[in-house]
């Protein structure tokens, strides 16, 4: 499994021919307008679908996926992210609050509804059933038990961040980003007591 971002068509062949057959991109939201307001000019929700579409033609297993509670985010711009997640038919789809990081311009928007990102993992495993879908690190940032919730509701994914302590400020997306130790690859048996407390059996096959 590897994330790289938009790449060009040569470069996503050559990673699948070297063994890749993962690839996660998230498409962030499906309504041009929203997608201008979240990035940068030189990036365009075309060149993102895209890449998505030639990543899936390719042959990867495709994760695509959205914040939920983002600037400018609407009701209109979450029903046209889920069905456009219904059509696409992606295998992973990553869904988590927006949190929001002091370093650009949305430092000070509100970060996104617990209650809502679990509303759209629910719809979205009804909608994309056979997805693998994380409770995602960011619901267990704003929310102690958020990953514990989200499993009671469709999320069927726990992704352990295994990169040491002392780096990961280097490529925080979000302020205050959950560091537990259960996401360090020595306490990988704490997240399986975390799974078998709430219920499930901890399966660490693909």
């Amino acid at each position: 499994t590897i994330s790289f971002g938009e790449q060009t068509t040569e470069s996503y062949r050559r990673y699948f021919e070297a063994g890749a057959d993962r690839y996660l991109l998230r498409h962030e939201t499906a309504d041009p307008l929203h997608y201008a307001l979240l990035h940068p000019r030189e990036l365009s929700l075309e060149n993102r679908m895209r890449c998505l579409q030639e990543l899936q033609g390719i042959g990867y297993q495709v994760g695509a996926g959205f914040m939920v509670g983002s600037p400018g985010q609407t009701l209109t711009t979450l029903a046209k992210d889920l069905l456009f997640l219904k059509t696409f038919q992606p295998q992973m789809i990553g869904i988590g609050p927006f949190i929001p990081h002091s370093e650009t311009i949305f430092a000070n928007k509100p970060a996104g509804s617990v209650q809502q990102t679990l509303d759209m993992i629910a719809l979205t495993r009804i909608m994309v059933p056979r997805a693998l879908l994380p409770a995602t690190t960011a619901l267990g940032s704003i929310d102690p038990t958020g990953r514990e919730k989200a499993l009671a509701i469709g999320a069927n994914v726990i992704m352990p961040n295994l990169s040491p302590s002392d780096v990961r400020k280097m490529y925080a997306i979000y302020n205050d980003k959950l560091s537990t130790g259960k996401e360090a690859a020595e306490s990988l048996e704490n997240n399986k007591r975390l799974l078998i407390a709430a219920g499930f059996e901890p399966d660490m096959s693909r």
